[in-house]
């Protein structure tokens, strides 16, 4: 009997996928329970179940989670951004979030350098904690030269970002307090300084529910940073590889960003239905939840522990960068 090429690589991926899919669920759970983010919690069991990377019949799905599925959920995120979101916060605070964001990368790439890291981890950390944590330390490190440091540093840095954005969510909101900052004040600073959007909304509306509005506005234009953040990299990497050559041929743009950007402009011209367009972008995080928790099945946690004290300090480092710049801009420059 012939089988159909296409159900053969499902039968492939099955295995894998259907692994990848009940730690989703199960983080998911945990995460709904206990009010714990489900990020950490999907790349913890991931790393549980890494005994499993040694079998052959689940590494095709784990593989094809931790990549096209990423990718995909990536893609999505689109949905979560309109042009009327970005114009409704005014273009000086715009700017500021850009700013922030791009200097924030700065520092992580000179960070790196001082402490003697690979300048990619600073890449990856200053992506992670500038734009939207663990879904753009994925979104980056796809599109990073691929070595045998890269997930375990993909890893690291989405632990690290997600505690540091966790202790972010509980601490910000008390800085913000003794500063006396204002409702949209608060709501800036929360939105353009908390790494991951959950915990954003999270400390936002614990506040008030303009802060969280605001902020949650102010995160989702970080958000839209990823695609030429993400574009750019991948053009760079490109270009030492030698894969663009000087004759005016250039390094091709990642399907999940055009996708990205598609979905962004139906969604800001009302092409897609609310109806659709919503569940569309509610499904994002579980589509990169699924993603990480295949990504934790390739990785032990030995190894992420011998990545050392020096991205620790790096990682720490953007973080009070930007919290700091931030703080500048809402008490001398706004």
């Amino acid at each position: 009997m012939v089988r159909h090429p296409l159900m053969e690589g499902w039968r492939r991926l099955f295995p894998g996928v259907a692994v990848a899919f009940l730690i989703m669920l199960a983080a998911t759970f945990l995460a709904q329970r206990y009010g714990a983010p489900a990020m950490l919690l999907g790349l913890l069991l991931g790393m549980a179940f890494n005994f499993l990377s040694e079998t052959p019949k689940v590494l095709p799905g784990i593989d094809f989670s931790s990549t096209q599925i990423l990718r995909f959920g990536v893609a999505l995120l689109g949905l979560r951004l309109t042009i009327d979101d970005v114009t409704s916060l005014g273009w000086a605070a715009v700017a500021m979030v850009v700013l922030a964001v791009i200097s924030t990368m700065l520092i992580g790439v000179l960070l790196a350098r001082l402490l003697s890291v690979e300048s990619k981890m600073g890449v990856l950390t200053g992506g992670a904690v500038g734009i939207c944590g663990a879904s753009a330390a994925m979104a980056i490190s796809s599109v990073l030269p691929q070595g045998p440091d890269t997930k375990r540093q993909t890893l690291f840095t989405v632990i690290g970002v997600t505690a540091l954005s966790t202790v972010a969510m509980v601490f910000y909101p008390v800085v913000g307090s003794s500063l006396s900052l204002s409702d949209t004040e608060m709501g800036l600073f929360v939105g353009a300084t908390i790494h991951d959007v959950a915990q954003v909304v999270g400390a936002g509306y614990s506040v008030s529910a303009e802060v969280g509005d605001l902020g949650t506005f102010v995160k989702l234009l970080r958000v839209a940073m990823l695609v030429p953040v993400v574009l750019f990299i991948g053009i760079i990497v490109r270009l030492r590889r030698g894969d663009a050559s000087q004759s005016g041929v250039t390094a091709p743009v990642p399907w999940f960003l055009i996708a990205f950007i598609a979905l962004f402009v139906a969604n800001s011209v009302g092409g897609i239905p609310r109806a659709i367009a919503l569940p569309l972008a509610d499904s994002a995080s579980l589509f990169l939840l699924l993603a990480i928790s295949a990504l934790g099945i390739r990785t032990s946690l030995k190894e992420v522990l011998t990545i050392g004290i020096k991205p620790v300090i790096l990682l720490v480092g953007e973080t009070v960068f930007l919290a700091f710049a931030v703080l500048a801009y809402l008490m001398w420059l706004a």
